[in-house]
C-alpha cells in the first residue's frame, strides 16, 4: 500500500516542491490550500489530491483529513508548512495583525496536529513534521513576532516528541534558513511604520538583505528543503530536528558552540545595524 503524506500551504514553495517531490517517489499526495482553484502547476491524478484547507478554519481542516481518508485510506506523514512572516516593531503591529500570526503558525498547527492524531493513534503510526525556521532557534531584527511563532512552534513540536512516542507517533521538525521563494513578498505582513520614523533605518537594511540578490545566493531552494523532509519522513529516525541549508547550519554552530552573544553580534554586523 502506497504511503500517503498531507501537507498544509502547498501552492508555493516548500509546500508545492515538498508535494512534487513526494509524488515523484510515489506516494500519494494530498496537496491542501487556501485556493485550490488558483493552482496550476500541480495536477490530480489517482496519487494527487488537490483540496481547500484553511489553517483558520478548524472545518475546512476535519473537511480535508475525511477526504484524504476516503480517497486513500490512511495518512502516514503530516506536513504542517502552512505559514507567512509578520514584519516590522512590535509596537507597529496592529492586535489583528499580532494574533494572525499566531493563529496561522502555531495554533493553525494545533488544529491540523488534533485532527489526525485519533487517526495515527488509532494506527500506533505515523510522523508529524512541523515547518518552523532558524528563525525558531535565534531571532534577526524586526522579525521578532514571526520568530517568537515559531519559537513556540519548536516547544510544541519537542514536547510532543516525547507525549506521542508510546503511540508509536514520530515528531520531527525542519528548519530552514532563508529560502528563495515569495517569502519577502507576498508571504511578508509588513507592519505599518508610517508613525514610527525611528524604525525607518533599520527596516530598509533588513528588506536589503532579503531582496537583493547578491544577498541571497547563500540562500536554499524550496527543492533543498523538500530533500530534507523527505529524509525526516523516510529514515525511520527518531531525530526531533533538521537543520536545512548553509546559512542555517552556520548560524545554528556558532550560536551553540560559541555562545548568543557572538552569535547576537554576527547578526547585527550582517544586518549592518
Amino acid at each position: 500500500m502506497k504511503k500517503t503524506i498531507f501537507i498544509t500551504g502547498a501552492s508555493s514553495g516548500i509546500g508545492k516542491a515538498t508535494a512534487q517531490l513526494f509524488h515523484s517517489k510515489g506516494w500519494n499526495v494530498v496537496a491542501t490550500m487556501r485556493k485550490p482553484n488558483h493552482e496550476t502547476e500541480l495536477k490530480t491524478d489517482s496519487r494527487l489530491l488537490i483540496i481547500e484547507l484553511d489553517v483558520q478554519d478548524k472545518m475546512s481542516i476535519e473537511n480535508a483529513v475525511r477526504l484524504t481518508l476516503n480517497s486513500f485510506g490512511k495518512i502516514d506523514v503530516l506536513l504542517n508548512n502552512a505559514g507567512y512572516g509578520a514584519f516590522g516593531p512590535l509596537e507597529a503591529g496592529s492586535d489583528v495583525q499580532i494574533r494572525r500570526q499566531y493563529d496561522v503558525n502555531f495554533f493553525g498547527v494545533i488544529d491540523c496536529i488534533k485532527a489526525i492524531l485519533p487517526h495515527f493513534k488509532k494506527n500506533n503510526f505515523g510522523t508529524i513534521i512541523n515547518i518552523t525556521s532558524i528563525g525558531g532557534l535565534l531571532t534577526i531584527p524586526l522579525f521578532g513576532v514571526y520568530n517568537s511563532s515559531k519559537f513556540a512552534l519548536e516547544g510544541l513540536s519537542e514536547g510532543l516528541w516525547y507525549d506521542l512516542k508510546p503511540f508509536g507517533i514520530k515528531v520531527k521538525v525542519i528548519e530552514p534558513g532563508g529560502i528563495k521563494t515569495d517569502f519577502a513578498g507576498r508571504s511578508l505582513d509588513s507592519f505599518n511604520i508610517e508613525n514610527f520614523n525611528e524604525y525607518h533605518n533599520l527596516s530598509e537594511k533588513v528588506i536589503k538583505k532579503f531582496t537583493d540578490p547578491k544577498y541571497s545566493t547563500n540562500f536554499s531552494s524550496p527543492q533543498l528543503v523538500a530533500n530534507v523532509i523527505y529524509k525526516a519522513a523516510t529514515d525511520g529516525k527518531s531525530t526531533l530536528r533538521y537543520l536545512a541549508g548553509k546559512d542555517a547550519k552556520l548560524f545554528w554552530f556558532i550560536r551553540r558552540w560559541f555562545g548568543y552573544k557572538i552569535q547576537m553580534k554576527l547578526v547585527k554586523k550582517y544586518f549592518g545595524i
